[in-house]
């Protein structure tokens, strides 16, 4: 019994420390973002002398003309929802043909190569992909880069993998009898799909757009080199980025935009964690 106890103390510490190096970064935010630029420099670790200032700081980010913060905002809205929607999509259709034919070789081979690409680094093909959708516009006279299609195209080839992976473990777990009823019925594949499936994959789904979402609204790295940092279309990140030069920082701007642009992320996460871990145990057990 006394084991027990040390043992729950221990993880307890543990997990103390990892929460507070985890949640160190967004409260210094928080903090520095109530601060002047001046004394964000001169004391950076120390609690605002005027929270008052943190409004001030948001007039100054929304009001600036370098930043574009409503701008920036929808386009940051609109690659998320767009490259959220056609994700869930694509990958639950994808993964629910999969599953269904988990016997066959051709289905093993195509979903392990999708389990595959998720340990391959972005990094690893930032620079060929820029390659490709250059000559993919070239070729089609469709424009990739810097432009929202490109974008969104870009994130479904990145996210899938993962939504894939997440849904099909989910899939495996639904009864295929459903199915052949529907079947018997004179239900199309398309419709059984639509109706008998995607409601039942609405738990997983959450969980792959709040965990695809969070990535996709604060990536910084691929918006870059798919929009270029002085295009005309910029995301939030990209923009928080002009509060940054060779010689001058605006600290105080930098952390107050960065804050701004967590906020609807954070809400957004804090309404659904629930549906989040339920996905993913869900996924994981069947």
């Amino acid at each position: 019994m006394k084991a027990q106890k040390s043992r729950n103390l221990i993880g307890s510490i543990i997990g103390f420390i990892i929460a507070f190096f985890i949640l160190c970064p967004f409260f210094l935010v928080i903090i520095n973002s109530a601060k002047t630029s001046a004394d964000i420099v001169i004391s950076p670790i120390s609690l605002p002398k005027n929270w008052g200032q943190m409004l001030a700081n948001f007039k100054g980010v929304i009001n600036n003309d370098n930043f574009s913060y409503w701008s920036s905002f929808r386009s940051s809205l609109i690659i998320t929802v767009v490259s959220l929607v056609l994700l869930t999509l694509f990958s639950s259709m994808a993964a629910w043909v999969l599953s269904r034919h988990h016997k066959e070789g051709w289905s093993n081979f195509i979903f392990m190569m999708f389990v595959a690409a998720m340990v391959i680094p972005f990094q690893v093909v930032m620079l060929p992909i820029l390659t490709v959708f250059k000559n993919i516009g070239n070729f089609t006279g469709i424009q990739m880069l810097s432009s929202y299609k490109g974008v969104v195209f870009a994130y479904l080839g990145f996210g899938g993998s993962m939504s894939i992976f997440v849904l099909h473990g989910f899939i495996k777990g639904i009864p295929k009898e459903l199915e052949e009823a529907a079947w018997i019925d004179g239900c199309s594949p398309e419709g059984t799909f639509f109706r008998i499936i995607m409601p039942l994959l609405r738990p997983v789904q959450m969980t792959v757009l709040i965990l695809n979402g969070l990535w996709i609204w604060n990536d910084y790295l691929l918006p870059s080199i798919m929009l270029g940092l002085n295009g005309k279309i910029k995301t939030l990140p990209i923009a928080v980025s002009s509060f940054v030069g060779s010689y001058v920082k605006q600290w105080d701007l930098i952390l107050s935009a960065a804050f701004l642009a967590m906020i609807p992320i954070v809400l957004l996460f804090l309404i659904a964690q629930k549906q989040i871990i339920q996905g993913m145990v869900d996924g994981a057990i069947k």
